[in-house]
């Protein structure tokens, strides 16, 4: 456990030879930020961990020793709090994880924010930045390879403001890449990404009474368990990585094989027919989603990992399969639970 108090911290760097590390994460009050905080102050290493925020953390909420800030990543706030507590590493969790959003607001804090956290690090002379970014950077296009690798060009769609986003902040990060290569990055690409209480548009999908597949559509979806996107990230800290890696279990599933596990039947639909019906649900106030959507199921990229397991040296605890079937059973216990009591 860490010390209470950031005077002991620092005094305690001094006892080590200044070994003590400092770990600043925007975004900290999400599920990952907040996990990712347990671990590290459990992890055995000296380290002082910044946890930033848009909202207050509840002091029920708060871990021994963390010291915590409430502040916009896309205001001077932000820049100020990275100058005071000149950490060795942020790590970057603030972001846009859902699709159909406000996109000016959304491009406000996936784009712009992070662009902000970037001048900050380079500011305040950051050794390391760990971006979660997505899958979505490569676009969603019917000639996508099967296995799409780190190599691939980022094609996030122009059509699909999540995507085109996602696309955007892979520029700034390769722009800074040239420009402060003393700046080292971690750039993670997750595919989907579930846990026992995850709840977002994907699962929302596997909450339907019937499993909805685009007539000719061949990809398929990867999953990573959320406990291996934490252990990586936490990996990249401790042992100051750098580099760009997919995140995504071994193997994918497609339609065929989640309606066989959910027990449910397949609709397979054309993809002009669900624009348009997305289309008029939209205009007619029933939903968020549009035409430009339906990419996002017709041609979802499948990533590869070889890179995560070969050149990071992790190998993934859960493939994708048994992910999507731990993230069921857990799904399951807590309707049962709710009905029990």
């Amino acid at each position: 456990m860490l010390f209470n108090w950031p005077f002991e911290n620092i005094w305690k760097s001094k006892l080590v030879g200044h070994a003590m590390k400092t770990v600043l994460i925007t975004g900290a009050g999400g599920y990952v930020g907040s996990e990712l905080i347990k671990r590290l102050a459990v992890c055995g290493q000296p380290l002082r961990i910044i946890a930033v925020d848009l909202r207050p953390t509840p002091e029920k909420q708060q871990v021994d020793g963390v010291i915590y800030h409430q502040a916009d990543i896309r205001d001077d706030t932000l820049t100020q709090i990275i100058q005071d507590n000149s950490p060795n590493s942020v790590v970057h969790l603030a972001s846009v994880v859902g699709a159909g959003g406000d996109v000016d607001l959304d491009y406000s804090i996936d784009v712009l924010g992070t662009q902000n956290v970037l001048k900050a690090c380079e500011l305040a002379g950051v050794q390391q930045l760990i971006v979660t970014s997505s899958g979505a950077a490569y676009g969603y296009h019917h000639d996508n390879p099967a296995w799409l690798r780190e190599t691939d060009a980022l094609r996030g769609n122009d059509s699909f403001a999540y995507s085109r986003h996602k696309r955007m902040v892979e520029e700034s990060l390769a722009r800074y890449r040239e420009s402060c290569p003393s700046l080292k990055q971690l750039v993670l690409r997750p595919g989907t990404i579930l846990g026992a209480t995850t709840n977002n548009q994907i699962t929302a999908l596997f909450e339907k009474p019937f499993v909805l597949n685009i007539a000719g559509s061949r990809s398929g979806f990867v999953f990573m368990w959320d406990a291996d996107v934490i252990a990586i990230i936490e990996k990249g800290i401790l042992e100051n990585k750098e580099g760009i890696y997919n995140l995504a279990g071994d193997g994918a599933l497609n339609s065929a094989e989640i309606a066989r596990i959910l027990k449910k039947r397949r609709l397979t639909v054309p993809a002009w027919l669900l624009r348009g019906i997305l289309s008029t649900a939209r205009f007619l106030g029933f939903g968020k989603l549009g035409a430009e959507h339906v990419k996002f199921i017709q041609y979802r990229p499948v990533l590869d990992n070889s890179a995560l397991k070969e050149g990071f040296g992790y190998i993934p605890q859960k493939t994708s399969l048994e992910t999507f079937e731990y993230f069921l059973k857990a799904r399951q216990e807590q309707k049962e639970s709710k009905t029990s009591a």
